[in-house]
């Protein structure tokens, strides 16, 4: 990398993808709808253990603005919304399984760390 400024809004340059992608539920949810296509709200709220009904309407609504999660409401007695990925939400998989790899990899390393700062922590 050149020591040349990289110039962009905010902190970091990948600041936006970030906020595009991370949040408690965001990844589960991208990962839920990847494995098994499309789900409506209660099946989602099954697979993702411990999400709230408000977070998980939260996540899904950012999901659905930026592009991610498409939202197909069904005109029936009684309504039925199903989520899907889009096109764009798709394209989420090689970077999701980067990350898991980069886990597989270092987590241990992490951890490890964790522990041994909590153990500096403790004592002083």
């Amino acid at each position: 990398m050149t020591n040349q400024r990289i110039r962009h809004e905010g902190l970091c340059p990948i600041e936006h993808v970030i906020d595009v992608f991370c949040g408690k539920w965001k990844p589960a949810i991208i990962y839920a709808l990847e494995i098994d296509g499309k789900l409506r709200f209660n099946a989602l709220r099954r697979v993702i253990p411990g999400v709230s009904q408000r977070m998980l309407t939260q996540q899904l609504r950012q999901l659905e603005r930026d592009g991610i999660v498409f939202r197909e409401h069904f005109p029936e007695i009684p309504p039925r919304v199903e989520y899907s990925l889009t096109e764009l939400g798709k394209t989420f998989a090689p970077i999701g399984e980067s990350l898991a790899a980069w886990r597989d990899e270092y987590m241990t390393e992490v951890q490890k760390a964790r522990a041994e700062y909590d153990k500096k922590s403790s004592s002083a």
